[in-house]
């Protein structure tokens, strides 16, 4: 356990948590919305402080990054638990703690100097923390980040954008890039289908912007859930009214979890989901989670191909320092 930050007393040794936007009220004995947050004698602790379920070597693209640190490979970590409770989640099994605690998974107690190590060790450039919600392991993320800035590594989460505005500035110094689940643009769709709220997540990806971390935005594409033409139209237009540059990556949906009721995507959807951005200004539109030329990276200015990729590898890089061997134009990214 490690004291927690971004909370408050209260009378009758209650709390209030601010790390993010569900700002839990909680009593004594009791835990956050994440589980993995609990009121011990009117003092606010993180339960999962160092208490790593996934340790895994991976291509940044796989995040998915694709204009961060390019054809690299990224230390990826997580502790158990999230803040969210989609019912599609894809990795329930650790983001859920009730589920994790039903099916007896381990974790391993790692400090951040053995984590920094470890990805030195493996020639990793960056630690990105993922596979869960990095909001809900605060604590160690941020005692890792600022190590791993120390140590010349970069640091990326790959996060459902529902942090707080305080604790995203309060690391916002050792935090390179962020991917931000954009899980859909109507409200109906996060109470009911995430059980959460809409409006901060798009809040912290202008936010995001503005304190220069590098941002990636992804939409997993449901059928008859979020993947109407109207709200596409409304994601897309609200990203370029962020910056056209922004890359938004289309995934495809496969039945999981508690949605195993819906078939998994039709690429022709994921086809029409990516021309609405494309129409819409966005410059870099890609379709994710399906081997297809949409995973290329093409240029803006003269359309030629820049970086093909199959799956998780680069097959070919014409981004020389960041600009389009054919044209110049400058691409935008970080390590390109």
């Amino acid at each position: 356990m490690k004291e927690a930050l971004f909370y408050k007393k209260l009378e009758q040794k209650q709390v209030k948590c601010f790390l993010c936007n569900h700002n839990c009220l909680i009593a004594l004995d009791n835990f956050g919305r994440c589980r993995v947050r609990q009121n011990k004698n009117g003092s606010l602790y993180s339960l999962n402080y160092g208490e790593v379920v996934a340790a895994n070597i991976d291509p940044i693209e796989k995040k998915p990054f694709f204009h961060f640190l390019v054809g690299s490979v990224s230390f990826s970590i997580a502790c158990v638990g999230c803040n969210f409770s989609c019912d599609f989640c894809q990795n329930w099994e650790i983001s859920q703690e009730k589920e994790a605690k039903k099916l007896n998974i381990k974790t391993n107690l790692v400090t951040p100097d053995e984590i920094i190590n470890l990805a030195l060790k493996a020639n990793c450039p960056s630690i990105s923390y993922t596979y869960t919600e990095p909001t809900i392991y605060f604590e160690f993320a941020f005692d890792c980040c600022k190590l791993a800035k120390q140590k010349g590594l970069k640091n990326a989460f790959v996060t459902n954008g529902y942090i707080s505005k305080d604790s995203l500035e309060y690391i916002s110094a050792y935090l390179d890039a962020a991917n931000v689940d954009l899980k859909s643009f109507n409200e109906d769709f996060y109470k009911k289908i995430c059980k959460a709220t809409l409006k901060p997540v798009l809040e912290n990806i202008i936010l995001m912007k503005r304190l220069n971390i590098w941002v990636e935005v992804t939409t997993l594409l449901i059928p008859g859930l979020n993947d109407s033409k109207q709200e596409l139209k409304k994601i897309a237009e609200f990203l370029v009214s962020v910056d056209k540059n922004l890359p938004w990556h289309i995934s495809a949906f496969h039945p999981d979890y508690k949605l195993t009721n819906i078939q998994a995507t039709e690429f022709t959807s994921l086809k029409i989901a990516y021309q609405i951005g494309k129409e819409a200004g966005l410059n870099y539109v890609y379709i994710g989670n399906v081997y297809s030329e949409f995973e290329n990276t093409y240029c803006p200015a003269c359309n030629k191909l820049l970086i093909e990729r199959r799956g998780f590898f680069i097959l070919q890089n014409n981004a020389i320092g960041g600009k389009c061997r054919y044209c110049g134009f400058e691409i935008s990214g970080i390590g390109l």
